[in-house]
């Protein structure tokens, strides 16, 4: 929570309470005829997802799993203050995916569980909510997509953004011709992370399974601790966990598809912790006449995420100094636009403010979205199709980070690098047994 205010958390928490109400049905509903759900991995997003989703009327959240045990007293408690009902915890998710009256699973675990656990979940033919970013890598995303199609899965993915109104008004103002010729987009994630260098090697504390933790990726000695967040076997990296969502804000605006070719240059250059994945980063996607571009570092405290207190209000950023934001280059002007909240603004070709639109978070907006399409079966705002589009741009950086910083031609169609048998090798990782995600799922 390092940079956000105490005071500024809680107008969040209670501005996110009050949208949701505004957007949840006004009657009351029969326990019956509720959405029943079951939270995997309660860590900070997973209980604050569950609280949330627990706060809709409709909804009922029966189940919180976690392979830790200490992390269920703060969130059983919150949920059973949202709904007025204890959800029974579990640390194994397969009982949540057994029980045939729950509906949906809300997958908030860390990267290398998020393809098997929302695998498993369309085969037992529950709906999901996964966080982002959707996958590990490549082929774990076309696997996701492949189980929501053939089980007639419902998949929302956690990039909210997709949710938020202001956004498309932003495409309506591109589309509009008023800024011109797009040629350049230019996408920010400029913040400062701790270091997470990892320490001795520790007994597991007792009612943690560190080896069901573990899953997909190799068993590693414990040691408590995020270490885990900057190794290429757990993790997509901090930056692109973060920049996901301008990235996905970047599609968005401009109908982006998959790019032809990538270059991502950078490395570790600030922390001496011991992490594989860059600090720091620059990418550069090309499209023919269009180039989009990440510029990207986790060690800037002076460029920070839009603040609370503005994300929820008719107010604007001071974008220089905004680590989280879109610039959109057109021929007769330019955009700013704010990820989550803090709207947008556009400039004519003298660089005057000729529109500004505030905005709002997506959050109840794509909580709602995924709880309504459960019930009528229509594709969810961020569809799995949509979150593996835009989390193949962080794959893609960072292959080519893994190859030598070299560039790289992609085929949208084979989904596989053109004549590069060393950054073939990426698309897919290795499995530890059982935890395998198979080739037909």
């Amino acid at each position: 929570m390092k940079g956000i205010g105490r005071r500024d958390f809680l107008k969040s928490a209670i501005g996110a309470a009050a949208a949701l109400k505004a957007v949840s049905p006004r009657r009351s509903v029969s326990a019956s005829d509720k959405v029943i759900l079951g939270i995997m991995g309660v860590g900070g997003r997973g209980t604050q997802l569950a609280g949330w989703f627990a706060q809709m009327p409709d909804v009922e959240v029966a189940y919180l799993c976690d392979v830790n045990e200490r992390r269920f007293g703060r969130a059983v408690e919150r949920v059973e203050t949202a709904q007025g009902r204890e959800p029974k915890p579990v640390k194994d998710f397969r009982r949540i995916l057994d029980d045939k009256q729950v509906d949906a699973l809300v997958n908030a675990t860390p990267d290398h569980w998020h393809a098997l656990g929302s695998i498993m979940a369309c085969q037992a033919g529950k709906d999901v909510y996964v966080e982002k970013p959707l996958s590990h890598d490549i082929w774990e995303g076309k696997k996701m997509i492949e189980a929501a199609r053939k089980y007639k899965r419902v998949v929302q993915v956690g990039t909210q953004t997709h949710s938020s109104l202001y956004v498309q008004k932003g495409i309506d103002y591109i589309n509009s011709g008023s800024l011109g010729e797009v040629h350049l987009a230019r996408v920010h994630n400029m913040m400062e992370k701790p270091s997470r260098k990892k320490g001795p090697e520790e007994p597991v504390p007792a009612g943690f399974d560190w080896d069901m933790w573990c899953g997909p990726a190799p068993l590693l000695p414990y040691s408590p601790g995020q270490w885990w967040m900057d190794l290429w076997d757990f993790s997509t990296g901090t930056i692109a966990n973060e920049c996901i969502h301008q990235i996905d804000l970047a599609r968005m605006l401009l109908s982006l598809g998959c790019p032809t070719s990538v270059y991502q240059a950078g490395g570790v250059h600030f922390f001496h912790d011991g992490r594989e994945i860059p600090d720091t980063s620059i990418a550069t996607f090309e499209y023919g006449d269009l180039t989009l571009m990440l510029e990207a570092a986790i060690w800037t405290p002076y460029i920070k995420k839009i603040p609370y207190s503005i994300r929820d209000s008719d107010r604007f950023p001071n974008w220089p100094f905004t680590g989280t934001r879109v610039e959109i280059f057109g021929s007769e002007g330019m955009m700013n636009l704010g990820r989550q909240g803090g709207g947008w603004q556009a400039y004519d070709k003298n660089g005057e403010l000729v529109h500004s639109e505030p905005g709002r978070q997506g959050d109840p907006r794509h909580l709602r979205n995924f709880i309504d399409c459960i019930r009528s079966r229509n594709k969810p705002a961020a569809d799995v199709e949509e979150g593996h589009k835009s989390t193949m741009f962080c794959h893609l950086a960072n292959i080519s980070y893994r190859v030598g910083r070299r560039k790289l031609r992609f085929s949208p169609e084979s989904h596989m690098f053109i004549d590069d048998e060393e950054a073939n090798r990426y698309l897919k990782r290795e499995y530890r047994h059982p935890w395998v995600v198979p080739d037909k799922v």
